[in-house]
């Protein structure tokens, strides 16, 4: 199969499990049928899939990510000994774990297309993720609280695992409790790479989008908190605005 016959196939899947969805129209664009497929992932429920789709899915998000383009953690310099800053698209880099910073409910961001971090790696991961999750979250009981992590495979994204933690909301300043929370994200991050034997782990700006943490103290809680936590655990710093990267480069380099 094609990549188009893949994206056709996988979106008649999904538009079958839904009857509010039987008059809806595949579009022939390809533009278009890429963005009807990931809202249709977005918006699904975690539920079990048939192996059919699985496989096909598979293949069709790992041919799609290779087209983009995989980052290796090796072609990487180091601004301090073994933390790199890294700008790009976190879901297209091969290292040991990557993190994702998740909302409290931990299964993912269900808003069609929507642009962060969380939609972007759900998607590209594929259906598995939210449904593990959600085991995850069952076994659990309760939603997760701002501050900790969990572990997960990565499915079909190229590094090994995910870590998911919850990063503080900010409503108005910036209080200590604020900053205690948002090292407490990257702290059990660490740990929990440390407890699995995860060489290396890729952070993205937690907290500093929707939930509106101020970048530049964002990033000095980031650094100081590897700086004193990572143990042998490379960290890379993943950003995506330039803003970021300048921000992350002034701070690094400077011991």
């Amino acid at each position: 199969m094609t990549q188009k016959e893949k994206r056709e196939f996988l979106i008649k899947k999904l538009l079958a499990e839904e009857p509010r969805y039987k008059n809806l129209n595949i579009p022939s664009d390809e533009a278009e049928q890429k963005r009807l497929l990931r809202s249709l992932m977005n918006v699904r429920p975690p539920r079990p899939v048939g192996e059919d789709f699985l496989t096909v899915q598979d293949e069709y998000l790992k041919n799609e990510i290779a087209a983009r383009g995989i980052t290796e953690i090796k072609d990487l310099t180091p601004l301090e000994k073994g933390i790199y800053l890294w700008q790009g698209d976190i879901t297209t880099l091969r290292c040991g774990a990557i993190v994702n910073a998740a909302n409290s409910g931990m299964t993912g961001c269900y808003v069609p297309c929507h642009g962060c971090i969380d939609n972007a790696i759900h998607t590209y991961a594929g259906v598995r993720l939210r449904l593990e999750c959600a085991r995850i979250m069952k076994n659990q009981g309760h939603e997760e609280p701002t501050g900790q992590a969990k572990l997960t495979p990565a499915y079909n994204l190229p590094c090994e695992y995910i870590i998911h933690t919850v990063g503080p909301i900010i409503y108005g300043g910036v209080t200590e409790k604020d900053r205690e929370l948002l090292a407490s994200c990257y702290r059990s991050c660490l740990e929990l790479a440390r407890r699995n034997k995860i060489k290396s782990v890729a952070f993205c700006c937690i907290s500093t989008g929707e939930f509106r943490f101020p970048n530049e103290p964002a990033a000095e809680t980031a650094i100081n908190t590897a700086r004193q936590f990572k143990g042998d655990t490379e960290v890379i710093f993943n950003v995506f605005k330039d803003v970021d990267y300048k921000i992350y480069r002034s701070l690094l380099g400077r011991r």
